[in-house]
C-alpha cells in the first residue's frame, strides 16, 4: 500500500471517530478538459457529474456570501467552488456548466496571465475578454491569486505589497470591481510581512487543508479542499461534504515543505 492509500485510510478512520462539524466547505479546481495528464485537470465530463451532484444537493453559496456570514459570526453550512490561477478552459469549459446548472463560483486569478496569454508554467490564460464575459452575469467573480503566481513566503514586505498591488489594480481596471477576497499561490502561507500586507488588503486569505471553516477567526486562513481528477464520485461527495481532514492536513503539510525553496 502505498502513502497516499495508507493516509487516505487513516483519514477515513478518523472521519468515522470524529464527527464532521457542521460549517463551510471550499472546493479547490484548477482545470476542466484541459486533456492534460495534470492531477488537477479533471475530465469534462467527471467535472460536470460533480456539479450535477451539488446542484442536487442544493447548499452552493457565493464566496461573498459565505465569508459575508462568517464576519458577522454567523456559522454558514454548504460549499463554495472555487478555482484558482485563471487557465483558459476555466472560461472555455467550466464556467458553461456551472452556468447552465446557476451555480456561483470564484476565480482566483494570477492577473498577469490574461496579458500573456499564458500561466507562469506555460498553460494557456484565459483572456480579459473571456474574463468579462464570464463574470457578466454575476455568476462568476475574480478575486486575487497575486499578479505572477509568487510565493509569499520568502517575500519582503514591499515585494509581497507589489504583488497583491499590481493584481488589485489589473482586477479593478479590466474587470471593474476590486478583489476582496485572496489565495495564497500554492496554498503556502506567507511570512509574517506578507501576511500582514494580505490582511491590510482582504477580508479572507484562502490556503488548504480540508478544514471545514466555522468561525470569523478563520478568514485569514480559509480552509480549502483540493478537487482531483483521481478522486471517484463517493471521494467527491465526501470531501464535499467536508470529510477526509486528516488527509487534507497531510497534503498540507507536505506542499509547505515541497515549496518551502520555491518563489513562484
Amino acid at each position: 500500500m502505498n502513502a497516499r492509500r495508507v493516509v487516505r485510510s487513516a483519514a477515513a478512520v478518523a472521519d468515522r471517530l470524529l464527527p464532521t462539524p457542521e460549517g463551510l466547505v471550499v472546493l479547490i479546481y484548477h482545470r476542466v478538459g484541459g486533456d492534460s495528464d495534470s492531477a488537477v485537470d479533471l475530465p469534462t465530463d467527471t467535472f460536470r457529474a460533480q456539479m450535477e451532484l451539488l446542484a442536487q444537493w442544493g447548499t452552493v453559496l457565493p464566496l461573498h456570501q459565505a465569508v459575508g456570514a462568517l464576519r458577522r459570526g454567523e456559522r454558514p453550512t454548504g460549499v463554495v467552488i472555487t478555482f484558482d490561477d485563471g487557465a483558459a478552459d476555466f472560461c472555455t469549459t467550466a464556467v458553461p456548466i456551472m452556468r447552465n446548472l446557476q451555480l456561483p463560483s470564484t476565480l482566483y486569478l494570477v492577473t498577469s496571465a490574461p496579458d500573456t496569454g499564458s500561466l507562469p508554467w506555460g498553460v494557456p490564460a484565459a483572456s480579459w475578454g473571456a474574463l468579462r464575459e464570464a463574470t457578466a452575469d454575476g455568476l462568476v467573480d475574480v478575486q486575487s491569486h497575486t499578479h505572477r503566481h509568487t510565493l509569499l513566503h520568502h517575500t519582503t514586505a514591499t515585494a509581497a505589497a507589489d504583488e497583491l498591488d499590481r493584481s488589485i489594480d489589473a482586477i479593478s481596471q479590466q474587470l471593474g470591481a476590486a478583489p476582496v477576497h485572496f489565495a495564497y499561490p500554492k496554498a503556502v502561507p506567507g511570512n509574517r510581512a506578507a501576511r500582514a500586507a494580505v490582511a491590510a488588503r482582504f477580508q479572507s486569505a484562502a490556503l488548504a487543508g480540508h478544514r471545514v471553516n466555522t468561525a470569523a477567526s478563520q478568514l485569514q486562513r480559509l480552509g480549502r479542499v483540493p478537487i482531483l481528477r483521481a478522486d471517484s464520485t463517493s471521494t467527491f461527495a465526501v470531501k464535499a461534504g467536508g470529510g477526509l481532514r486528516v488527509e487534507g492536513i497531510a497534503r498540507h503539510l507536505y506542499g509547505r515543505v515541497r515549496y518551502r525553496s520555491s518563489v513562484t
